[in-house]
């Protein structure tokens, strides 16, 4: 059964890695998706191709989240070509690890113009622009609970997507659009493992009770789920998708 027929929903940063899982899955369930990228059209491309070859619906949109009227004529596209939105996934993000005293105005103002500023703009969005009965997915990260070093200024965006959460939650619930924030611990993608040795990412998937990466997928599938009507009851929550890390 396609549980998430006839639903239109926009997932940020979906040219690769989770966005692109995210929006496979989404197809597969009966969605159309538009797919939001910055600056990888080829792969953002692909995945369209992909999904259509599959038989699903995909639509990809350039805009840089961080931008305000780049959002806004996200929106305004992707309402033009389908007529209504009923999800949104935030799901575009950075991550740079520094120690904090070694990271620089640039990284610490990049981080949080992507990661902070960029959901904010598109919930602001959402706000007058998504059907009521909607449905909206951010995502933290299980990093904001064990607080490793490097992270600081990374665990901090993440912080405050987890209250922008909350409070949004509560403002576009009268509608009976639900909130919530998926928080994956470390996932087998190029954000996760760029630039990592081996011997760190094997100490990262030891922290899993599986001793194993997340995968695409596997957060994937509980974004997907948090977008079905099934899901309406859970609201305002920070989830984490992490393999039992914390």
């Amino acid at each position: 059964m396609q549980v998430l027929a006839q639903k239109i929903i926009l997932i940020t940063g979906a040219s690769r890695g989770i966005g692109a899982a995210i929006a496979r899955q989404l197809a597969a369930a009966g969605a159309s998706v538009i797919i939001n990228y910055a600056g990888r059209q080829a792969e953002a491309d692909q995945t369209v191709q992909t999904i259509r070859a599959a038989g699903g619906e995909a639509l990809a949109v350039r805009a840089d989240v961080s931008q305000p009227a780049q959002v806004a004529r996200l929106f305004e596209e992707s309402l033009a070509h389908y007529g209504h939105l009923d999800g949104l996934v935030n799901n575009a993000g950075i991550m740079l690890t520094k120690p904090v005293q070694a990271t620089t105005d640039e990284d610490f103002t990049r981080q949080f113009d992507v990661n902070v500023r960029g959901t904010f703009n598109t919930l602001r969005e959402a706000a007058t622009r998504m059907a009521d009965g909607g449905s909206i997915v951010n995502f933290s990260s299980s990093v904001v609970r064990v607080a490793l070093p490097t992270y600081g200024t990374y665990v901090a965006t993440k912080a405050a997507v987890e209250q922008l959460t909350r409070v949004f939650a509560k403002e576009v619930g009268a509608r009976g659009i639900n909130v919530n924030c998926v928080a994956p611990g470390p996932t087998n993608t190029e954000l996760f493992t760029q630039g990592k040795p081996a011997e760190a990412i094997a100490r990262a998937a030891a922290f899993s009770a599986f001793n194993r990466l997340g995968e695409p997928d596997d957060i994937a599938h509980l974004v997907s789920f948090l977008l079905t009507d099934a899901a309406k009851w859970v609201n305002g929550q920070i989830i984490g998708a992490n393999g039992g890390m914390a």
